[in-house]
């Protein structure tokens, strides 16, 4: 009987117990209940109060193309500002005047500032720069560079609308937009003028519509100063502004192109036209009389991955062979001259060649362009003459003299080579230093009575111009170096400096299709003999500065193009050029009188003045003085250049003190026919350098190791992890590349951390109370158990 009761009092213990645990399980569940509603109201309550996080996005929630940077609230992105590109270019005759209008668009609900890195023709004068405010337009105003800076910052910390526009490289700018409101559009409008381009009888104008990756070499030692005791290497960087001509990449695989881009170009030729095409573009073309003609891209936008390029010809037998232009402003008058030389029929071709044909294989060359330099390249080995002499070099971050030296241009060794350029394929950084170098240096003397040539098939993606220029200035003896520029978007900064310095030509392929025609041009510069000795002067009237500054050497089909400075407002006098082709002397006279009325020749001029005042830089002791002379030039003209920017401020502030400002880069497409893992690596994410095909950091930088640490945290994160894991797409990339560009969104009267807190105690204390009863109940029921033994249960 009293085990009987015992065992009714344990059970009726048990069912306590369990009634007990019961409670504590409810209880656990309502603390987690508790802190999740609590955390949820925290979060709602701040973005009720803030107004900011209800446009916060997660990355999957991100369809198109988009940069994303991180906000304070886990898990959740800021959109970074979009464009949207209106191109309107109107020719007259030699000048194309060009309007570039960027939308900036804001699809947050916070305040940004973007960047957008963009190119521009290496020879355009920008000269304006509008921002418009609603119906309200503001037209910036040229400063000193630093100046420019330090205004815009001013205006950006107050809260003003502001932009910003300098010149990275003579075909590379950036423009910065700041206190762009949520949903807001701001739309920046720049112009600038150039002149058409004319070779063999055909006129082309292109308008660059995307920066490829740059490869940019990490510094190199060159001096070692041994005054300071240390003795340390002084490391000087090769790449200028490095972080200025980067910018985030999309995957083209992964996301719909962004950026896109409208154009349309109004043609007055000057002259009656024959074909008009556009090479890369589907365009309409409308009619508009025999000498002008309307073009516009198919459909309403195009992505901007690939240059555009327009080329016409004259009706036959109506080619202009010269133009002279003039325009009278601030007292003095602007020439712009041209003239085609004759080819003179008794003009012997070098008799035997020496040609070192350089070929660039790395990671950007993937895809089409490798096709089409492998093309070019077969094409003009085969084209060679048995008594020339030539090598092929190829270079990516390692490099390869195929025949160690000049061999003769028998059939063998031509097979040969074209077999073996045929085999290569890209990969690779873009090591173009070393290969330059062997080229110029390495290939031995040059036989008596021979042409040293240097051909160089590139698309010139590299960051380190000047260091490269200065190798084919100090070591290109007798040789000519002749650039061929690759792709949908080439480095043609690069490539026509790189020419004009070599005494050469520069010539661009954009698509196989190009390949034959383009090739044939080059191999008639190539087999026929420069102008050379050429010299501009006037009759009647001083004339302060003519441009270029020396003239360079022309080659078959290609016309003199000069601009010229006359100190006062007259039409008088006569304009002279003569030049040699091989021993025949050539001159040609034209008066001045006859010069029709142009618009922007002024601009022209003050910008070749200031490519000229760069290209003789190394002549120049003291560099400051230099960058004054440039500054004056510019700020007289009103154009942007190396020491001088654009800067508009509108004067009421629209941001509000209290609210911050996030800031990121704009994304870039990858120029179509690239390849984004030959030029990325595999597995690299693409943050506007390259592993394998890009940015390298100064020596000794703590970038690197903040960079990379950065990545990390924000790789580890779960959100980005999974989206990792589900596809390594572009919008993974850029939100890893933008760790740095966090939005600090404002704190609110809710203080959800601390309610997030108080719900975690009450967790902590439930399961105390859970794991407590759980130990009773172990005992008791052991207790019974063994109870139950002793009685014969």
């Amino acid at each position: 009987m009293f085990l009987e009761d015992e065992f009714t009092i344990g059970r009726m213990r048990m069912r306590r117990i369990s009634i007990s645990c019961l409670v504590a399980v409810t209880a656990f569940v309502a603390c987690i209940a508790a802190m999740l509603g609590l955390a949820s109201a925290a979060r709602a309550e701040t973005r009720q109060a803030s107004g900011q996080l209800a446009a916060l996005v997660r990355p999957n929630d991100v369809n198109s193309g988009s940069l994303l940077f991180p906000s304070k609230e886990p898990g959740f992105y800021v959109e970074a500002p979009r464009l949207k590109t209106d191109v309107a270019i109107d020719v007259s005759g030699p000048i194309a005047r060009v309007k570039v209008t960027q939308r900036f668009q804001n699809p947050s609900q916070g305040w940004v500032e973007g960047t957008y890195v963009f190119p521009l023709p290496d020879n355009s004068a920008v000269d304006a720069l509008k921002m418009q405010i609603g119906d309200r337009f503001i037209e910036g105003q040229i400063k000193p560079r630093q100046e420019a800076r330090e205004i815009y910052e001013q205006a950006k910390a107050e809260g003003k609308k502001t932009a910003l526009l300098e010149q990275q490289r003579p075909n590379i700018f950036t423009n910065q937009v700041a206190n762009i409101g949520p949903g807001e559009e701001i739309v920046v409008q720049i112009e600038y003028q150039q002149t058409v381009h004319q070779s063999g009888g055909e006129f082309s104008l292109r308008f660059p519509m995307v920066v490829a990756p740059r490869y940019n070499p990490a510094p190199i030692v060159q001096t070692v100063d041994f005054n300071n005791g240390a003795g340390f290497a002084i490391p000087r960087d090769p790449v200028q502004n490095r972080e200025k001509i980067e910018a985030p990449v999309l995957d083209p695989r992964e996301n719909a192109r962004i950026n896109p881009v409208s154009l349309t170009v109004n043609l007055k030729a000057g002259f009656p036209l024959g074909e008009v095409k556009s090479s890369f573009h589907d365009v309409d073309i409308g009619q508009d009389g025999d000498q002008a003609k309307t073009i516009s891209l198919k459909g309403d936008a195009v992505p901007a991955d690939k240059d555009f390029e327009l080329t016409w010809k004259a009706a036959p037998g109506k080619a202009p062979s010269a133009g002279l232009f003039r325009e009278a402003i601030d007292g003095k008058t602007y020439l712009l001259a041209f003239v085609t030389p004759p080819t003179a029929p008794d003009a012997a071709a070098p008799s035997k060649r020496e040609v070192v044909f350089v070929i660039d294989n790395s990671g950007s060359m993937s895809g089409q362009s490798i096709e089409q330099a492998r093309q070019s390249l077969a094409l003009a080995i085969s084209r060679l003459n048995p008594n020339d002499r030539f090598n092929v070099i190829r270079f990516d971050d390692t490099m390869t003299d195929y025949f160690k030296g000049l061999v003769a241009a028998t059939p063998d060794n031509r097979e040969k080579a074209v077999a073996y350029v045929r085999s290569l394929t890209a990969d690779g950084g873009t090591e173009m230093l070393p290969a330059l170098e062997d080229a110029l240096r390495s290939q031995g003397p040059v036989a008596s009575g021979a042409l040293r040539q240097v051909v160089f098939l590139t698309d010139g993606a590299i960051g380190n111009e000047q260091q490269l220029f200065q190798e084919i200035t100090a070591n290109r003896g007798d040789a000519r170096v002749f650039t061929v520029g690759i792709g949908s978007a080439p480095n043609t900064y690069f490539m026509t400096k790189a020419a004009e310095v070599g005494r050469g030509t520069f010539t661009q392929i954009g698509s196989t299709d190009q390949v034959a025609s383009r090739m044939s041009e080059l191999f008639a510069k190539l087999q026929n003999p420069a102008m050379t000795d050429i010299a501009a002067s006037f009759e009647g009237i001083e004339a302060e500065d003519i441009t270029p500054n020396p003239m360079p050497d022309l080659y078959s089909g290609e016309p003199v193009v000069l601009t010229a400075e006359l100190p006062q407002d007259k039409a008088a006098g006569r304009l002279q050029i003569v030049g040699k082709t091989g021993d025949q002397p050539w001159r040609v006279e034209m008066d001045i009188a006859n010069a029709a009325v142009g618009s922007g020749i002024s601009k022209l001029w003050a910008r070749r003045k200031i490519d000229d005042l760069e290209a003789r830089a190394y002549e120049r002791q003291d560099p400051a003085a230099l960058d004054k002379d440039i500054e004056a030039v510019a700020l007289a003209h009103h154009l942007v250049s190396r020491v001088t920017s654009l800067v508009a401020v509108d004067v009421t502030p629209s941001r509000p003190a209290n609210e911050p400002l996030g800031s990121a880069k704009l994304p870039l497409n990858l120029p179509e026919g690239w390849d984004l893992g030959k030029v990325f690596g595999e597995n690299a994410v693409p943050s506007g350098g390259a592993e394998r095909h890009g940015a390298a950091t100064p020596a000794g930088s703590a970038e690197p190791q903040r960079a990379a640490a950065a990545t990390q945290d924000l790789a580890a994160s779960p959100e980005i992890a999974n989206l990792m894991a589900a596809a390594p797409t572009a919008k993974a990339a850029t939100l890893i590349a933008q760790k740095s560009s966090t939005v600090n969104l404002p704190q609110t009267a809710t203080r959800a951390d601390e309610q997030i807190m108080r719900g975690l105690t009450m967790l902590l204390l439930a399961l105390a109370a859970a794991s407590g009863l759980a130990i009773w109940r172990r005992r008791l029921k052991g207790l019974v158990s063994a109870g139950a033994k002793r009685d014969g249960f």
